[in-house]
């Protein structure tokens, strides 16, 4: 079998899905998006399909080494995006081949389904807190939140106040014994990070997703390493050399790399693995579409260390499409009690809507972040 050709599709709402076309028929999927840069991703692919094109489709560890090694420069989100789709299809290719589900291909399954959790906002008390309770009554958990607005390295008092009453709602909408985790995206630096963890303790959070960017994490180990609240991270890491110093470190207790970003299922369970290693917690991140959670789905289904699942249902990016709407059969990801079972068809475990996604494709989508700003005028951490 000989892998014939890639292409890609940018569809709304801010994705990029990836197909690879083989001589034998057989088609996989892949989603290689990183969010705000599609049209950059796109070309990278196109770029790297000269590596791809007319080899065999199966020997997925070797096109991987290839795409990371072959062009001399190496990493980041752009590159390993890129690979993250290739690789992906690559999975969903041999596993269709030979009739399985990738998990089999990868060891077999130690669950049957796993945890799932929904983004319910952050920006008002009232909302946020109406947003929990709808999730919680739609069968979710878990729940996720934005933790603060933007924040100057020293704020005022107000914005922390502002944020805990946001978790405070969410936290008495819900009652004492469902998760929540609260993000502070990044927007939060080293002085404002050690007030806002202490604060938090009395909430009995799931996790606090990004203290602060991970660059910055040697200045806050102690910090990180002192609070009772368990720290998430990773969605900004693109490789298992970015993950060797964060997990060194200790101060980190559950790793969230993205397998549409890090490079695929074929790194991603690298990671998991040396999370493991040092007893860490994996949650993946999936703020993404279909293909993204259902190669999300594939590791969590192998991995011991795995504990919970982000999803898109519903988050406020899915403004014109949602995270079904390119299957063929939704039922796939249907949610029951909080879970979300394993896929079990061959592959990746979906079937795509190709004809859907054309018709989509030729809207595509421009999708930025927003740009903030401090009242001074500088540029806010998003």
């Amino acid at each position: 079998m000989k892998i014939t050709s890639i292409t890609t599709y940018t569809v709304p709402p801010r994705w990029l899905f990836l197909k690879i076309e083989t001589d034998e028929g057989i088609v996989g999927w892949g989603e290689p998006v990183l969010e705000g840069r599609a049209a950059t991703v796109a070309a990278a692919v196109e770029e790297l399909s000269d590596y791809v094109v007319g080899q065999d489709p199966t020997q997925i560890e070797d096109i991987w080494q290839v795409l990371y090694r072959g062009g001399f420069y190496r990493g980041g989100g752009i590159h390993m995006s890129a690979m993250a789709g290739i690789d992906q299809a690559l999975w969903d290719v041999k596993g269709k081949a030979l009739g399985v589900p990738a998990y089999e291909l990868l060891g077999g399954r130690v669950r049957d389904r796993i945890k799932v959790y929904s983004w319910v906002g952050g920006d008002r008390p009232a909302d946020t807190a109406n947003a929990a309770r709808a999730v919680v009554d739609r069968g979710f958990t878990a729940v996720k939140m934005n933790g603060t607005e933007e924040l100057q390295y020293i704020d005022t008092w107000d914005k922390v106040d502002r944020c805990l009453a946001n978790v405070a709602a969410v936290r008495e909408a819900i009652g004492p014994d469902l998760g929540i985790g609260v993000d502070f995206h990044g927007r939060v630096h080293k002085p404002m990070a050690k007030v806002l963890l202490r604060e938090l303790e009395p909430f009995h959070l799931m996790f606090v997703e990004e203290p602060v960017l991970s660059e910055h994490l040697d200045d806050v180990v102690d910090v990180l390493r002192q609070s009772p609240i368990p720290i998430a991270l990773g969605e900004r890491l693109f490789s298992r050399w970015d993950f060797k110093r964060v997990l060194s470190s200790g101060a980190v207790d559950i790793v969230q790399p993205d397998p549409s970003h890090c490079g695929g299922i074929t790194e991603a369970r690298k990671i998991a693995n040396m999370a493991e290693a040092h007893d860490v917690a994996l949650a993946l991140h999936c703020p993404l579409g279909p293909i993204a959670l259902a190669a999300c789905l594939q590791i969590d289904a192998g991995c011991y260390n795995a504990t919970i699942q982000e999803q898109s249902l519903g988050i406020q990016y899915n403004t014109t499409n949602d995270l079904l709407d390119y299957l063929v059969d939704p039922s796939v990801f249907d949610y029951d009690d909080g879970y979300v079972s394993i896929p079990s068809g061959p592959g990746l475990g979906i079937q795509i809507n190709e004809d859907y996604v054309v018709e989509r494709a030729a809207e595509g989508h421009r999708w930025r972040n927003p740009v903030w700003r401090h009242r001074d005028g500088s540029i806010a951490e998003w």
